[in-house]
């Protein structure tokens, strides 16, 4: 069998001017079931066009998409021990990492880059889904921390984009240590004066959420984004109970006050340096107006806390 997969395809394809088709060429959206071609959706920022559903974005297609032409500066990724527990499941911890890094090209789940948007200079930072499910550990936690420490440098706000299953398992409590340290990393930006933003996409769930996920100045989320601590699932079996409809989902936590803002991807870039160049103080006539009275109710929340910080 080997031998025809290996040797007689190959030559027959190779014959026939025949040439192997991506698998990921259509891509299904969850919500309607239509195919999609990859570069339209692509094209489209990664949002279905009929439906509207908001697929989730590669953490690089994001940064170029959020800065201004695409122009930023990439900040290093910090080297930090690797396989510290020497972790072992159904697959060694390191091969995991080689397997992720083959995949993404990337060291580990953390991109963040300084540059502007709109003309206002800022750094966000953005969790790569695919590299082991968002996860945080040491390298994410000090990629993070860097990143702050950048901004402070800068005088510049930071944006934080997390997408994330929560801490990583394999690296234990080392990777739950990564939640204090990115609190006090927060904690000293607000100190500075400087506006923290979070744009909670889909999922932020764990660890995260119970850290710098919900430390901004202001939440801003994707529509339909799942935003939690525990999984509806466990949440489930613990309270013997059924949730509401649309439990955990972005539009539920605006309703309930979670959440100042549900940004379309589209409007995303505009949004972020309209509130930023309020909070920035920026003069007015560079700023457009801000008709949504939410909107307003939360920036002048948000100042409050910034002048006590002061």
């Amino acid at each position: 069998m080997n031998w025809i997969t290996n040797y007689v395809r190959p030559r027959i394809n190779s014959m026939l001017g025949r040439r192997e088709v991506p698998e990921n060429l259509w891509i299904k959206c969850p919500e309607t079931g239509e195919m999609v071609f990859h570069k339209d959706l692509e094209d489209n920022k990664w949002v279905i066009p009929a439906s509207g559903y908001h697929m989730k974005m590669p953490g690089k297609a994001r940064l170029d998409d959020l800065f201004d032409d695409g122009v930023y500066e990439a900040l290093p990724q910090p080297k930090v021990a690797q396989d510290p527990l020497k972790f072992r499941d159904s697959k060694r911890y390191i091969d995991r990492l080689k397997d992720s890094r083959l995949k993404t090209e990337q060291e580990d789940t953390i991109l963040a880059g300084l540059g502007k948007v709109q003309g206002l200079k800022l750094v966000a930072v953005v969790h790569e889904f695919n590299f082991i499910g968002g996860s945080l550990g040491m390298a994410a936690g000090e990629a993070i921390i860097k990143a702050f420490e950048r901004a402070i440098a800068e005088k510049c706000p930071l944006v934080m984009f997390p997408a994330s299953g929560g801490a990583r398992m394999q690296e234990g409590i080392l990777s739950l240590m990564q939640l204090p340290r990115t609190t006090v990393a927060v904690n000293l930006l607000k100190e500075a004066g400087l506006p923290y933003i979070v744009v909670l996409t889909n999922p932020t769930t764990g660890g995260v959420t119970a850290s710098y996920a919900m430390l901004g100045d202001l939440h801003l989320a994707e529509p339909g984004a799942e935003i939690g601590f525990a999984g509806k699932r466990v949440i489930e079996q613990t309270l013997r109970e059924k949730l509401p409809e649309g439990f955990q989902t972005a539009e539920y936590l605006l309703e309930h006050g979670m959440v100042d803002m549900v940004v379309k991807r589209h409007d995303l870039a505009e949004t972020l340096a309209r509130l930023l160049k309020i909070l920035m103080r920026v003069p007015e006539e560079a700023v457009a107006p801000v008709a949504n009275g939410a909107v307003l109710k939360a920036l002048n929340g948000a100042k409050s806390e910034m002048k006590a910080a002061i």
